[in-house]
């Protein structure tokens, strides 16, 4: 498809409708505007905009529709899987001006806030007021809540109390034509025609653009505790996950952790900590709640689980410093595995009992290939993150070989029962593979949705389909 390049005409526009102190055509917000977290991928906008209020976002969006000048949604950039990034230049339309929380409903346990939250600041608004908003992605010291809706983000607290559009009642949305809709209403139950806030959630940027979220929020539990379990064998570690589950207990988080991912992160962290040589693998747990009795008495029953499966000694963490001193450390494996290497990181899920087959087959495949792979992730709902690392891989096999086994890898997941994306979304980096979870019937579908959506194919174009 053609787009029409911005010119000085569409640049006096934007200036004169939304103000010239929100346009930005420089060549330094150009480079920033060009990349998120996504390897080393970048992709300049001819402009950037950042307008402040609604009517203005319908305004561009009908201006770019009926001249097809293509427009890239971003926020805080911190996504993986290229969803923001601006390949057919255009527009970066950038939501970090919608920075308000406009209301905390302590009567409803509700709240309207605009996208560009950070999702922390949010966090940390609501728990003043003894509510609770579980979503928690590694990023949410910086990620913005459109962001987490884009990807319908999720984070270790989402084995027990589930993902960002678990959460989402309502969503004030500007569609690709410009106008302005509401996609449900501010309730617990509705059954009133199709669910388009659920179908707004999780479609990454492609369908509108999120200007006001309604979200549910529960009541805050006010105590937790921490474990961190080793593991001589990772595939041990991940077997023991499923009989946590089968003995009835539900955690807050449980999180596995391949022993290179720590090594990186403890490297790339002022975090102190010995491990023994012969540990391959950890599982951090947190149980929570109101009743500290009870959480202690969960500890003893996941400790004695973890035992059968050949665990070593197990850290308790009770105190506020040794537990944020252990999530500090996961949240950050990330980082450190990116700053270590180069590398491509792939977001798997499958039933929580298929994990150890998971691990066990994406060794395999990286013996068959030549790469290594460091592994961390949800092990709770089975969502587990594949970090590929280059190491002594040719230039000529990364760029030309390393596909084949990621699709093998990805064929392995569908397999099992799974999926390629977890929380990190198709983007621009995954629409390779996208017929291994979908059939042309499926994938018409959804390009039918999107037309329906966006006709003009405008908006955030280039993702999810060719």
């Amino acid at each position: 498809m053609n787009y029409t390049e911005i010119n000085n005409n569409d640049i006096i526009f934007f200036q004169n409708q939304i103000g010239e102190d929100y346009v930005f055509v420089d060549k330094q917000s150009l480079i920033d505007y060009s990349h998120d977290e996504t390897e080393d991928l970048k992709f300049p906008p001819h402009i950037v905009l950042k307008p402040c209020n609604t009517d203005h976002i319908a305004l561009i969006m009908k201006y770019c529709n009926e001249r097809m000048i293509a427009i890239t949604p971003c926020g805080a950039r911190t996504g993986l899987s290229g969803g923001s990034l601006p390949i057919m230049g255009g527009i970066a339309l950038s939501m970090e001006n919608f920075s308000s929380i406009i209301d905390i409903d302590e009567n409803n346990l509700q709240a309207t806030v605009e996208p560009g939250v950070i999702n922390q600041i949010f966090r940390d608004e609501v728990e003043s007021k003894g509510l609770f908003y579980p979503p928690d992605p590694a990023s949410k010291g910086s990620s913005f809540l459109g962001g987490n809706l884009a990807e319908n983000s999720g984070g270790p607290k989402a084995l027990k109390y589930g993902v960002t559009k678990d959460y989402v009642l309502n969503l004030e949305v500007v569609l690709p034509t410009g106008e302005i809709i509401w996609t449900g209403a501010n309730v617990l139950k509705n059954s009133t025609g199709y669910d388009l806030t659920s179908l707004m959630v999780g479609s990454e940027g492609t369908l509108g653009i999120i200007t006001k979220i309604v979200f549910k929020l529960i009541p805050l539990p006010t105590k937790d505790i921490s474990m961190l379990v080793p593991f001589k064998s990772a595939k041990k570690a991940c077997e023991a996950v499923s009989a946590v589950f089968i003995k009835g207990i539900t955690p807050s988080a449980l999180e596995f952790i391949e022993r290179d991912a720590i090594d990186w992160t403890l490297k790339y962290t002022d975090i102190n900590m010995n491990i023994d040589d012969d540990i391959q693998a950890h599982l951090l747990i947190e149980v929570d709640g109101d009743d500290m009795e009870k959480l202690f008495s969960d500890c003893e029953k996941i400790s004695e689980i973890m035992y059968d499966y050949e665990c070593g000694d197990i850290l308790l963490a009770d105190s506020k410093e040794q537990k944020d001193r252990l999530w500090k450390m996961r949240r950050l494996v990330g980082e450190a595995v990116k700053s270590n290497s180069i590398y491509k990181e792939e977001d798997t899920v499958v039933p929580r009992a298929e994990l150890p087959t998971l691990l066990v087959g994406v060794k395999e495949i990286g013996k068959k290939y030549g790469f290594k792979s460091v592994c961390y992730g949800h092990a709770g709902d089975g969502n587990l993150h594949i970090n590929i690392i280059k190491g002594e891989m040719s230039d000529y096999d990364w760029n030309n070989e390393l596909s084949k086994g990621i699709r093998e890898i990805f064929k392995l997941t569908k397999e099992l029962g799974g999926t390629i994306s977890g929380e990190h979304g198709i983007g621009l980096v995954q629409k390779p593979y996208l017929d291994i979870v979908f059939s042309e019937k499926e994938i018409n579908l959804q390009k039918g949705i999107k037309a329906l959506f966006d006709p003009n194919n405008i908006l955030n174009p280039g993702k999810i389909f060719n």
